[in-house]
């Protein structure tokens, strides 16, 4: 891909050496190589999703990208996660183009990652944390709005996005219910130089996600979600199933943690591998 763009000039492009402001959002156990390799190649970034991934299988999914593609990608770290250390490691030894950050807060590792050469752009889902990330030296800021898919905060994509925008110099990707160039361009005309769009890549064909999973996405509807966990302290949006359905019975009947732990542990990995978009 050569020649200029109308996103020639675009911060993010630039700082990123990609060709569209468009991101990956790092999906667990849905953003692997071919996927992250395809998009890349489109002239966006790819981003592997790291949740949930043994370090020596993040070795194996990196080494497959660049199998694929000469293009800059990324790893979604999820700071939760039991291996963060050695996810951390693995990504500073690799010295991958990019990382992005969720789950917790990053500001330990940035100095590390950056001067490795990584650019650094944490998830956040509120304005107070964007000031906290630009201070603690991110490249760039993610702001997701509560319509985005999995673990989310309370702030509307359309009132979070211009507030980060006013208040860090970094450059910000928007997230949170942008699906197509529609939601592009109104995040850019929010103030947003870019997009991470992680559901709208579920039904792509390189996507390693079970037939019946992709269906169930593209027949969702604007009243398809529900959002969980919110008693818990850890708000999610799925897709109303047989399962959300009982978690939110759990929450009204202030059941316990395990019982909560019980009924979800797993579901994303049924989803995607069986096919069960039920439990």
């Amino acid at each position: 891909m050569s020649g200029p763009t109308v996103f020639s000039q675009n911060r993010i492009c630039q700082m990123l050496h990609i060709r569209y402001p468009i991101l990956l959002g790092g999906m667990a156990h849905v953003s692997r190589a071919p996927l992250v390799a395809v998009v890349s190649n489109a002239g966006g970034l790819g981003v592997i999703g790291s949740g949930g991934m043994p370090p020596d299988i993040l070795v194996e999914q990196i080494a497959q990208v660049r199998e694929k593609t000469d293009r800059p990608f990324g790893v979604n770290l999820m700071l939760m996660d039991p291996n963060i250390e050695e996810q951390v490691e693995v990504v500073l030894r690799e010295r991958v183009p990019m990382v992005s950050t969720g789950a917790g807060n990053p500001a330990k590792y940035i100095g590390r990652l950056k001067e490795a050469g990584i650019r650094v752009f944490p998830v956040v889902p509120a304005t107070a944390l964007a000031r906290r990330m630009e201070r603690a030296g991110a490249d760039g800021i993610i702001a997701e709005g509560t319509e985005a898919g999995g673990h989310v905060g309370e702030v509307t994509t359309i009132v979070l996005v211009p507030q980060i925008v006013d208040a860090v110099s970094v450059p910000v990707v928007a997230a949170g219910g942008i699906a197509d160039g529609r939601g592009l361009a109104a995040v850019l005309a929010l103030g947003a130089e870019g997009a991470q769009m992680g559901t709208r890549f579920l039904a792509s064909a390189e996507a390693p996600v079970h037939s019946d999973y992709k269906q169930a996405v593209l027949k969702a509807s604007d009243r398809s979600t529900i959002v969980t966990g919110r008693s818990l302290g850890a708000p999610v949006r799925t897709i109303v199933n047989r399962m959300t359905k009982q978690f939110a019975r759990y929450e009204q009947e202030h059941r316990s943690f395990e019982e909560f732990e019980s009924l979800a542990v797993g579901g994303l990995r049924r989803a995607v591998y069986d096919g069960d978009t039920e439990n």
